[in-house]
């Protein structure tokens, strides 16, 4: 968070500017010589200082005595040297009277700590936003090492970095642990745990919580193994692994901020807990948002609000199909031509998913959908839909049901009912021309109702029924045509690149108002560029939804997080899960 640094005065009229996070290190300071925190570093300016650390940073300008000021001043506030600094700032000079000006700034800045004592003194200094507390709740920590054995390098490597803390430890020996996996826990009753675990060359550290929910954290964990098998980790590895779990259990009891939170990580999904994960070849470790099936403690337990915009959907997206400990496969270009249609595609089971869009990110997004409502099918159960918002489900389903209730009902439109529209002109030059698939469209207005169903087939002779090659229902016959010859056009550039399809997804509107949300629109971006066309479905998604609910009788429920645990974790991660079933037409 950026504020305006506080008011006060400088030497030689000198003018200060800059951020801070945490509190102001002021509501902890003695009245004494404060100690620079460790890892504060300081560039000299032509007429100023500018002092950045981990908790906050500030600009000094204004005077050219200010480098020279702290070249006279640095090694006593490093090193609490109160009577080095009496002897170069005697008390009263205005030598000194500059000096207390800037500590005061410092400060305020959140730069200088009161020096606590002790063998983590220079980590807690650099780290804590009250040191002394932090110290305090560090040398009255008790910590319990568990493992189904004692001697393993993990364990070593876990009590070795408790010991380089400072941190009283005992270890248990817990026959239910595998022998890969050590526990961390307050003694005593505490209520903070953390696990660790490696397996080859994977390793994992969880989030801070109870023993309970660690442990359940670390069974699931354990059921991602590598891809491929590795052999163990070198010594560098099992160290850092020991040393990044006593870090987050030593943060949780002092009352620091959780490792994971720090650095600003665009990756990590924020609300959501985070696990750090590291390989040994080659040897990297970051944290990646992370769920497990059982989910105990409270903040395990709290499920985010849905997605405001579409990128914020693709960040949750890109958690839930992490490559080492995702829920399922990550949609992608991969070697997919991607013109004259954007395509991305997953690997299931079941077969592969593809969707085509009118940009990459729409097509990621429609893939991890369907994919994700595959994987939810159950016989007896009806089809699932799932979307970044509940709108964007429930348009979804809506024109799934309509699809299939109206898939030959009404009289043809002529073709300039949707000839003219820039987007389905487009996309059916693209489908007939650039790919040279011979097919025809077929729009058809749906029980006089503003609603509309476009269905693309095979071959160019009206009286033969050819395969349907793509289809789509939207509020105007253009849209319509336009969703219709996408979705077909997606199909034949797959198949002409040799991609055996197993589901192709249906391109449509749904996802217009998540598209748009937050997004500006130039003037000039009517239906003939993407945004311009996204933001006039948006304005109709909602009418078009009610118009498609009288058709098809459809009545939706959110499904509930315990009919599955991937339900559980999509829902978690703000996405809607529907079930549905209609009522005739």
């Amino acid at each position: 968070m950026t504020t305006p640094s506080a008011p006060g005065t400088l030497p030689a009229n000198a003018r200060a500017g800059g951020d801070t996070t945490g509190e102001a290190a002021g509501d902890t300071m003695e009245p004494t010589l404060p100690r620079l925190r460790p890892d504060v570093a300081v560039t000299p300016l032509q007429a100023g200082l500018h002092l950045r650390g981990r908790r906050g940073s500030v600009t000094l300008e204004g005077s050219t005595a200010l480098p020279a000021l702290w070249r006279l001043l640095e090694e006593p506030l490093r090193t609490d040297d109160a009577a080095e600094l009496d002897r170069r700032a005697a008390p009263g000079t205005p030598v000194r009277k500059a000096l207390d000006t800037l500590v005061e700034r410092l400060r305020a800045h959140d730069l200088v700590v009161s020096a606590p004592t002790g063998r983590a003194a220079d980590w807690v200094a650099a780290t804590a936003g009250r040191p002394a507390d932090t110290a305090a709740a560090l040398a009255a920590a008790r910590v319990e090492v568990a493992s189904g054995a004692p001697g393993g390098p993990l364990t070593e490597a876990v009590s070795r970095a408790l010991s380089d803390a400072g941190v009283a430890w005992s270890h248990a020996v817990d026959p239910a642990l595998p022998e890969d996996v050590v526990l961390l826990r307050e003694a005593g009753g505490g209520r903070r745990a953390v696990a660790v675990g490696v397996r080859g060359g994977r390793g994992y550290v969880t989030a801070p919580g109870s023993p309970e929910q660690v442990s359940l954290d670390a069974a699931a964990l354990a059921a991602h193994p590598p891809s491929e098998p590795a052999e163990a980790g070198p010594a560098a590895f099992v160290a850092l692994l020991g040393g990044s779990a006593a870090q987050r259990l030593l943060c949780a009891v002092g009352g620091l901020p959780d490792p994971a939170s720090e650095g600003d990580d665009p990756r990590l999904v924020p609300g959501l807990p985070a696990i750090l994960v590291a390989d040994a070849r080659p040897l990297r470790a970051d944290y990646r948002s992370w769920l497990g099936p059982g989910l105990i403690d409270a903040d395990r337990r709290a499920r985010l609000e849905p997605a405001r915009a579409l990128a914020e959907a693709l960040g949750r997206v890109t958690a839930l199909t992490d490559e080492r400990v995702g829920v399922l496969p990550g949609p992608a270009p991969g070697a997919l031509r991607q013109s004259p249609v954007p395509l991305a595609s997953c690997e299931l089971p079941e077969g592969a998913v593809l969707a085509g869009a009118a940009r990459l990110d729409l097509a990621r997004l429609e893939a991890f959908c369907r994919a994700a409502e595959l994987r939810l099918a159950r016989p007896g159960v009806g089809r699932a839909s799932v979307g970044a918002d509940p709108a964007h489900a429930l348009g979804r389903a809506l024109r799934e049901a309509t699809a299939e209730a109206f898939s030959a009902a009404g009289a043809v439109l002529p073709e300039a009912h949707w000839r003219e529209h820039p987007q389905a002109d487009h996309w059916w030059t693209a489908l007939t021309g650039r790919l040279g698939t011979p097919a025809r469209l077929e729009v058809r207005r749906l029980a006089d109702e503003e609603a509309y169903l476009a269905v693309v087939r095979g071959g160019t002779d009206p009286t033969a029924r050819g395969p349907v090659l793509g289809d789509a229902v939207e509020a105007t016959p253009g849209d319509a045509a336009a969703f219709a010859a996408l979705s077909a056009a997606a199909a034949a550039d797959s198949a002409a690149q040799g991609l055996a399809v197993g589901h192709l997804c249906r391109s449509n509107g749904a996802v217009a108002a998540l598209a748009t949300a937050n997004a500006r629109t130039a003037p000039w971006e009517d239906r003939g560029w993407t945004n311009g066309w996204l933001a006039d479905l948006a304005l109709r998604e909602a009418a078009l939804q009610t118009v498609l609910r009288r058709l098809t009788g459809l009545r939706v429920r959110e499904s509930d997080d315990a009919a599955s645990p991937l339900v559980a974790r999509l829902r978690a991660f703000g996405f809607s899960v529907l079930h549905g079933r209609g009522e005739g037409r």
